[in-house]
C-alpha cells in the first residue's frame, strides 16, 4: 500500500488536512459534534488523497520525463520517499491508479454529501480544475492561479460543514488567506526548485518566465498578503479571540513564512526554496493548534 499512499503524496496531503480543520473551527469559534468531526475528517482525507493521485495521474507522462535524470531527487521533507512518483518509476500500473483515484473520490464525494450537499459541487470543481493545471505546464505560468483556487477549495468546503449560509465577503477573506498561501508558500518555492528539470520540458513557470528577481518578489508579496489575512481572520469567527490570538498569529506567520521567505528572496538560491516550501506545508497546522488552544481556553474560562 505504501506505493499507493505516495501516490497521493500522504503525508503532504495528512499536513494539507490542518488548513480546513483551522478553518471551521475559527468559523465556528468552538467544536463540532463528534460524529461531525469524524465524519468531516474522512471525508478530507479522501478528498486529498484522491485530488493528489489525480495531479501524479495526469502529469505521469511529464514525471517520467523529469525522473529519467532525476532519479536521486527525492523531494521536499514532507513528501519525500523513495516510491516519489509511483506512476513515473512503474511502481503503480495506470488501472491501479484509476482504481485508487475513482474509489476515494466516491468516498469523498458521499462524506461531502452527508455534510453539507454544496460540498459535492465544490469537490468536482476542485478536481476539474487540478486536472487543468496538470495540462497547463507547457501553456502558460498562469496555472499559478489555478492552483490558489484548487487549494482553497478545501478551506472552503470546511466553512460549509459549520455554516451552511456563510458570509460571502468573509469567505472572500478566507480564500485570499489561502490562495496567497499556496502561491507564495508553495506553488512558486515548488516551480523555482524544479527549474532546472521544467526548462528541459519546456515548462511555463512563474521562476522561468519572470526570472528569480522578481520570482522572489512574487513570493514575498504572497507572503505578507497571507499573514496580513492571518490577522483579519478572527472577524470570521463567532468566537472572541481577542489581540492575544492576532498577535500569536501573525507570529506564526513570521516564523513559518515571512523568516524563509525573506531568506529566499534575498539569497535565490533552490534550497531556500525548499525550506520555504518545508516550513509553509506547516503554516496551517501551527495555526490549527494555536486556535484550538485559542478555544480551549474560552471553553475553560466559560464554564
Amino acid at each position: 500500500m505504501k506505493r499507493f499512499f505516495a501516490l497521493s503524496r500522504t503525508t503532504h496531503g495528512v499536513l494539507d488536512l490542518a488548513a480546513p480543520a483551522f478553518c471551521a473551527l475559527l468559523w465556528l469559534g468552538g467544536f463540532p459534534k463528534l460524529e461531525i468531526i469524524l465524519l468531516s475528517i474522512f471525508t478530507a482525507f479522501a478528498a486529498y488523497t484522491s485530488i493528489y493521485a489525480l495531479n501524479d495521474f495526469v502529469g505521469r507522462n511529464v514525471d517520467k520525463e523529469k525522473f529519467v535524470d532525476n532519479k536521486n531527487n527525492t523531494g521536499y521533507s514532507v513528501e519525500a520517499s523513495e516510491q516519489r512518483y509511483p506512476l513515473a518509476q512503474n511502481l503503480v500500473s495506470v488501472k491501479g491508479g484509476l482504481l485508487w483515484i475513482g474509489a476515494w473520490f466516491i468516498l469523498a464525494l458521499v462524506g461531502s454529501y452527508l455534510l453539507n450537499p454544496t460540498i459535492v459541487y465544490i469537490l468536482i470543481v476542485a478536481a476539474v480544475l487540478e486536472v487543468i493545471y496538470c495540462l497547463l505546464l507547457k501553456v502558460t505560468y498562469l496555472r499559478t492561479l489555478v492552483s490558489g483556487v484548487v487549494k482553497s477549495s478545501g478551506p472552503i468546503a470546511a466553512v460549509f460543514v459549520v455554516d451552511p449560509n456563510p458570509s460571502p465577503y468573509l469567505l472572500a477573506l478566507l480564500f485570499i488567506w489561502v490562495f496567497f498561501w499556496e502561491i507564495g508558500g508553495q506553488n512558486v518555492p515548488a516551480d523555482w526548485n524544479d527549474a532546472v528539470e521544467d526548462k528541459r520540458l519546456n515548462a511555463k513557470t512563474i521562476p522561468i518566465r519572470f526570472g528569480v528577481e522578481k520570482a522572489g518578489f512574487i513570493v514575498l508579496s504572497g507572503l505578507v498578503i497571507t499573514v496580513i489575512a492571518s490577522g483579519l481572520l478572527p472577524l470570521a469567527s463567532r468566537a472572541n479571540l481577542g489581540w492575544p490570538y492576532i498577535l500569536a498569529t501573525l507570529g506564526i506567520g513570521y516564523i513559518y513564512l515571512l523568516k524563509p521567505g525573506f531568506q529566499l528572496f534575498k539569497f535565490k538560491e533552490g534550497n531556500y526554496a525548499v525550506k520555504l516550501f518545508d516550513k509553509a506545508s506547516h503554516y496551517p497546522l501551527a495555526q490549527l493548534i494555536l486556535i484550538t488552544f485559542s478555544l480551549g481556553v474560552i471553553y475553560i474560562i466559560g464554564l
